[in-house]
């Protein structure tokens, strides 16, 4: 299952592409260079409103990488196709080697209360909510990602942060999703 369609990945890198390149010019000859993540993480805390994700252990923040949601950011994921990023308490649950976009860990959504609000408005609630890497279309742009809130609801990082966290996050962490 692709978690974005072909044509909004074309828009997205068509329209990211001036902008993209114009901010690799100003960074260039700038790498960025962390020290490996060692620890496993017990908890996953996304801040939407801050576009942030903090991998936890024992309360400390373990690393903290800069995220897109889903190309409606604000808000409660209401139903299927809304675009929204879910709100609230999770668990990280199985993992995906080859998904569409690159790795991915699917986030619980939807829980017993996501699916009576939904069923309360007679709407489905949607699944396949995944914390995921970058699909191959747009895999060049790398960290710029996030310049743009464009999945259909799911939590993006780079692929080489997705490969940090596949090895820092087990099945089974919690994750919460705060606005």
């Amino acid at each position: 299952r692709m978690f974005l369609g072909k044509s909004k990945l074309l828009r997205l890198g068509l329209a990211a592409l001036p902008i993209v390149a114009f901010l690799l010019l100003l960074r260039a000859g700038h790498t960025e260079t962390r020290p490996p993540l060692t620890e496993r993480a017990d908890r996953v805390v996304v801040f939407k409103s801050q576009r942030k994700m903090k991998l936890m252990k024992n309360g400390a923040v373990l690393r903290t990488y800069v995220i897109s949601l889903g190309a409606v950011p604000k808000g409660h994921k209401q139903r299927e196709g809304d675009e929204r990023t879910p709100e609230g308490v999770y668990t990280l649950d199985w993992r995906n080697a080859r998904s569409s976009c690159y790795r991915s860990l699917h986030i619980s959504y939807p829980n017993e209360t996501d699916r009576m609000q939904a069923a309360k408005r007679n709407a489905s609630p949607g699944g396949m909510v995944m914390m995921h890497g970058l699909h191959p279309s747009i895999s060049w742009m790398g960290k710029w990602h996030r310049l743009y809130d464009w999945t259909d609801g799911c939590v993006a990082v780079a692929n080489a942060e997705m490969d940090e966290i596949w090895q820092a996050v087990p099945d089974g962490t919690p994750m919460e999703i705060r606005p």
